[in-house]
């Protein structure tokens, strides 16, 4: 969603849900000219002349896709600088042009999302501390270049390697590869920061968890890339970056689902719960086996790799149908404003 400025915008609470104060709505007056307040009923709840209480978020499925790839280019610079700092070339290789793809494609579709690409230039017109999109958009602007130079060298054709330009580029190459990955973290986080800054119930009350559950699923996608097409003997950094980063997302998503709120439904029904149990399915099936045939089965490897890279995808798809599904019921709003206000209320509290 965007401004007049061209600038894109956070789903935002509507003008009208100022209305509603702690489950009651001025009903006009009554008999006698007085004023008559009606209580919302307890069980229900019906937002203002019709009205949602909050925004859905007009973003499409290219924002899902978007945050999948942005954690898959992160998880896989990290794994190809490990890989050429421990000298293979192979997962090296694999590592440095699957994450430039992967930038590639993510690029796309922020910018196809924004609907016109000189809105993405807009961005970079301000570096704004406090945004986390102008600060993600900076991230993403700085961690291409490295990206790219790694990408460029691993395509140099082999009769030029020798050659002095070969081995320059070569060194360049390493160089950005490193400098990539030095942002691959906040690449693979900031999304999730920006998702929790939002007026959306289910992202805002899952801002502790969210980054860990955004981070630990781009280091599983980059470790499934490697295990996908990295041959079996060079994939040992890619196991044992899959058994990390699938411990970290499981472990925070299951904290997620357990944390006390409202909100939390948003991720425990419906769609958004089909879609991460999924999710955990595949990431918890996909490192098991990293850890265990992929040693010794390059199969085995290349299913292990499609469980992680299907179960990341899924973790991102999962986690933005909870934010839809949240702001669709005015209950994710009302119920949370009722409880600070009883809270603020009790004695010696608030006050």
């Amino acid at each position: 969603m965007s401004g007049d400025d061209g600038l894109p915008r956070e789903p935002r609470s509507d003008a009208g849900a100022a209305d509603v104060r702690a489950g009651t709505f001025a009903s006009g007056r009554g008999r006698g000219g007085h004023r008559e307040e009606t209580a919302a009923p307890a069980d229900g709840f019906r937002s203002y002349y019709g009205r949602p209480v909050l925004k859905p978020p007009v973003w499409e499925w290219k924002v899902p896709a978007y945050l999948f790839t942005g954690g898959l280019a992160a998880g896989a610079a990290l794994l190809a600088a490990g890989a050429d700092l421990t000298g293979r070339p192979a997962l090296c290789r694999t590592g440095r042009l699957g994450g430039f793809g992967a930038l590639l494609a993510s690029t796309y579709l922020l910018v196809a999302d924004l609907g016109r690409p000189e809105r993405f230039h807009h961005m970079l017109r301000v570096a704004k501390p406090t945004s986390p999109m102008s600060v993600g958009t900076w991230i993403l602007v700085a961690y291409g270049p490295g990206s790219g130079l790694a990408a460029a060298a691993e395509l140099l054709p082999a009769p030029w390697r020798g050659t002095r330009p070969g081995r320059l580029l070569h060194r360049a190459g390493r160089l950005g590869g490193l400098w990539a990955a030095a942002f691959a973290p906040g690449l693979a986080s900031y999304t999730a920061v920006l998702l929790s800054q939002t007026a959306v119930p289910a992202w805002h009350e899952a801002r502790r968890e969210l980054p860990f559950v955004f981070t630990g699923s781009a280091a599983a996608s980059g470790a499934g890339l490697g295990l996908l097409l990295a041959p079996v003997a060079e994939a040992a950094p890619a196991r044992r970056l899959a058994a990390a980063g699938a411990a970290a997302e499981l472990v925070a998503a299951r904290l997620l689902d357990r944390r006390p709120g409202l909100e939390t439904k948003a991720y425990t029904e419906g769609r958004a719960h089909r879609l991460r149990r999924a999710a955990e399915q595949l990431t918890l099936g996909g490192a098991l086996a990293a850890v265990t045939v992929a040693r010794r089965s390059r199969p085995a490897a290349a299913a292990a790799g499609l469980a992680l890279l299907a179960g990341s995808a899924l973790q991102r798809f999962g986690t933005f149908e909870g934010g839809v599904a949240s702001t669709r019921d005015p209950a994710y709003v009302v119920v949370p404003q009722r409880a600070r206000r009883n809270a603020a209320a009790e004695p010696g509290l608030g006050r």
